[in-house]
């Protein structure tokens, strides 16, 4: 499915660019000889792909009446075309799940967590209402790891997502929605319950109660 889905999205005329592009810098002339498109018609592609943060410019190779701009795609994409990061997370997960009891586990899993929700924030706690800092966190969420998730306000905050970005991880690893508790737990400051829903189709929940509540007797 996955690869299927990729060749779907490759299968256009900027998804043939970024093809050509995954083996080296090349210049709009060179690109329009490869696809057999115009220049101009390939220009059109590139200046909204650098708009978009596909490609960048690397410098410019000598032409017949003036230099052209090379043109490389940006790292951020080279990443997200990647197939690796994901089955290595896997198998590392599993072999710390494997050789380390399950507190341990845990106890990594939580200080992961931390680690980037600290580097996600800046290294700096948000201000505002704990309200405030829920909405803040849900946006982070989505903007900066594809999360897909909205804030429900019942008496106290909970963050929803309609999808899970760790997914593939999730379902095999239930842990390591401990390490997004705590990543959301650093960005608002305050004590967080995950609720996640891991069944067919995993979906975030992220239950947030102030200081106060969560210490209040029951």
């Amino acid at each position: 499915m996955a690869q299927r889905l990729r060749k779907q999205l490759l299968d256009t005329t900027r998804g043939r660019i970024v093809t050509l592009l995954r083996a080296g810098g090349l210049t709009a002339d060179d690109i329009a000889s490869e696809l057999g498109l115009t220049r101009s018609a390939v220009r059109v592609q590139t200046t909204a792909m650098e708009r978009d943060g596909v490609v960048i410019r690397v410098g410019k190779r000598p032409g017949t009446t003036r230099p052209s701009h090379v043109f490389e795609l940006t790292p951020e994409v080279e990443q997200l075309l990647s197939n690796a990061y994901i089955p290595l997370l896997m198998h590392l997960v599993g072999e710390f799940a494997d050789a380390l009891p399950a507190r341990q586990v845990d106890i990594l899993l939580r200080r992961a967590g931390q680690r980037f929700g600290k580097e996600l924030s800046g290294g700096k706690r948000l201000t505002g209402s704990l309200g405030d800092r829920v909405e803040m966190a849900s946006v982070m969420m989505n903007e900066q790891l594809g999360a897909l998730t909205h804030v429900e306000r019942n008496g106290r905050y909970v963050i929803h997502g309609t999808g899970c970005p760790l997914s593939a991880l999730t379902g095999k690893h239930p842990r390591v929605c401990l390490a997004m508790e705590s990543l959301v737990a650093e960005i608002v400051g305050a004590p967080v319950h995950e609720c996640c829903n891991r069944t067919d189709r995993p979906r975030c929940c992220f239950d947030i109660r102030s200081s106060a509540t969560a210490a209040a007797p029951r």
